[in-house]
């Protein structure tokens, strides 16, 4: 098989006015009408954004698209034709790309091999991979994405993983584009490097973009038309001229949407969560750097930063999952392993809710539970479970934070992100903690379960909790905290009070510019609540 040769930014005539067309498509699995009759049309040389919350049909509607699944009934019509894709490999012929949200690399390989795989040049009987690694780095130098082909995936930080998932797509040059959350782990910068792509080179160039994404504003800022799916039915398409992020929370949810996190100033306690001097190691320079910082009771105090740049580190230190050097005390009161810190009253919101969040083979019931499960009520004389109490608790926690649908008996794994993450927030916050760790808290969660969230968040530190919020969403950083720092190459190098806090100033700390904000230990502020919004131009 010889590697591709299609210039994706090269116009080429077409067949029809639309690039993708869906009509009347209905998918049916047992007990679940996950797609109703949905019509839909993508114009060619546009970017078309689709929403709606977390379990409206939108992945189902698209990996349909993308050969994953047959649909149960309805065409799909491609630049005219109507088709038949019985895998990826009929849409891959077709033109159709599509970047999930949950990464396919194998991490073992490198950037070339990943991109590579499935579609390897040869030479004979032989593999071409001088061939292929020439043919990546060019890709890499037109797309003017910043990586390595010899670099191993699995070295590389969440963000760069994004642009090699990219990469693998325009590889096989894909004509139509499907990119699911693709700013979900992205930087400002970065979000405003893909967008310049994929609106003035991909899509100028005459291809089609189908994006979608829980964040209203950036679907304002991208699109041209935007197609809301509620429940899996197709509530409307509408220009993106003219729309605002309240038109489209409203078709997306069915009610009005509060975008605005409404919180009164902070009222900070003592110190609940003191970091002295903490260090990590990592592979070839510390990954956490001397860092100190002091959480109070009654305060959010935000971290912002670029992924890779150590977050993820000192979260697994302060919550006892990993080594250090330094001090951290809580409540005054040092702690060691994950059974220990937790026993000093600390909850953990985990980034990565199906690796560290959840148990997905367990009930939600057995979920709720988990880290408890030994103690009374949910255990009895001998270690027996008792299981009506568990069930009960299962009932009264998906009642209070709105997980659906409410059963005690479905398995984790089969929840939408929004309930699923809604099921680890109530967990942690049943435990009466002093302290919440919450670590990129609405990361692929759809808008009425970010709104949900954040609410949750704001009410804990109401309640006299110390909460280290800790996301790549500057957005959320700047519209949850009361205080925020920034991380650069694995140290502190700003604080800023987040009623103060600027997007630019932020950005700038962020990629190491910038003043450095103000002394660690300033007065906590009361934050902005206006939210971005904007159209294309």
């Amino acid at each position: 098989m010889s590697a591709p040769t299609a210039d994706v930014l090269r116009e080429v005539p077409h067949a029809s006015e639309y690039a993708l067309e869906l009509r009347e498509i209905t998918k049916r699995f047992p007990l679940v009408l996950a797609n109703d009759r949905i019509s839909m049309r993508v114009r060619w040389g546009s970017v078309h954004a689709l929403c709606g919350e977390n379990g409206a049909g939108k992945s189902t509607l698209m990996k349909i698209v993308y050969g994953i699944q047959p649909p149960t009934s309805g065409e799909i019509v491609v630049d005219g034709e109507v088709v038949n894709l019985h895998d990826p490999s009929d849409a891959i012929k077709r033109g159709i790309g599509m970047v999930f949200q949950h990464f396919m690399l194998v991490e073992t390989l490198t950037v070339t091999e990943n991109v590579i795989l499935g579609m390897e040049p040869t030479a004979g009987t032989s593999i071409n991979y001088a061939a292929a690694r020439k043919r990546v780095g060019e890709l890499i130098k037109q797309f003017g994405f910043a990586l390595n082909p010899d670099a191993i995936v699995g070295d590389l930080p969440v963000g760069l993983q994004q642009k090699v998932e990219i990469l693998k797509t325009l590889y096989r040059g894909a004509r139509i584009l499907i990119l699911d959350e693709p700013t979900a782990v992205l930087t400002p910068s970065e979000t405003d490097e893909l967008f310049d792509f994929l609106v003035n080179q991909y899509a100028k160039s005459g291809n089609a973009v189908v994006f979608i994404s829980h964040k209203l504003h950036e679907v304002l800022q991208i699109s041209d038309t935007i197609s809301v799916i509620r429940d899996g039915r197709m509530i409307g398409t509408i220009p993106t001229q003219g729309a605002t992020t309240e038109t489209l929370a409203r078709m997306m949810v069915g009610r009005e949407v509060t975008l605005k996190v409404d919180k009164a100033p902070a009222q900070p306690g003592a110190v609940a969560l003191d970091i002295q001097g903490v260090s990590v190691k990592g592979e070839h320079r510390p990954a956490v750097d001397d860092v100190s910082f002091q959480v109070r009771a009654g305060e959010i105090v935000g971290i912002a930063g670029v992924e890779g740049n150590g977050q993820s580190e000192l979260v697994e230190a302060i919550t006892g999952l990993s080594a250090y050097a330094g001090t951290i005390l809580y409540s005054g009161q040092p702690a060691q392993g994950v059974l220990g810190v937790e026993a000093a009253g600390l909850a953990h919101v985990p980034e990565d809710r199906n690796e560290r969040g959840l148990v997905l083979d367990m009930t939600t019931a057995e979920n709720y539970i988990l880290g408890k499960h030994d103690n009374a009520p949910y255990a009895g004389r001998f270690g027996l479970l008792n299981l009506d109490v568990i069930d009960q608790n299962a009932r009264d926690l998906s009642e209070r934070y709105d997980v659906r649908p409410r059963s005690a008996s479905l398995q984790a794994g089969r929840y939408s992100g929004g309930n699923a993450q809604k099921i680890i927030v109530a967990r942690e916050m049943s435990k009466s903690p002093k302290i919440l760790v919450a670590s990129q808290p609405t990361r692929g969660v759809d808008i009425g379960a970010i709104e949900f969230i954040h609410a949750r968040i704001v009410e804990a530190r109401d309640q006299g909790l110390a909460v280290l919020l800790v996301s790549a969403d500057l957005g959320e950083v700047m519209n949850l905290a009361d205080r925020i720092l920034v991380m650069y190459e694995g140290k502190v190098v700003g604080e800023v009070p987040a009623a103060e806090a600027t997007e630019t100033q932020l950005g700038l700390l962020m990629t190491g510019s910038g003043d450095g904000g103000h002394p660690t230990g300033g007065r906590s502020g009361e934050i902005s609540t206006t939210q971005e919004s904007g159209e294309r131009n």
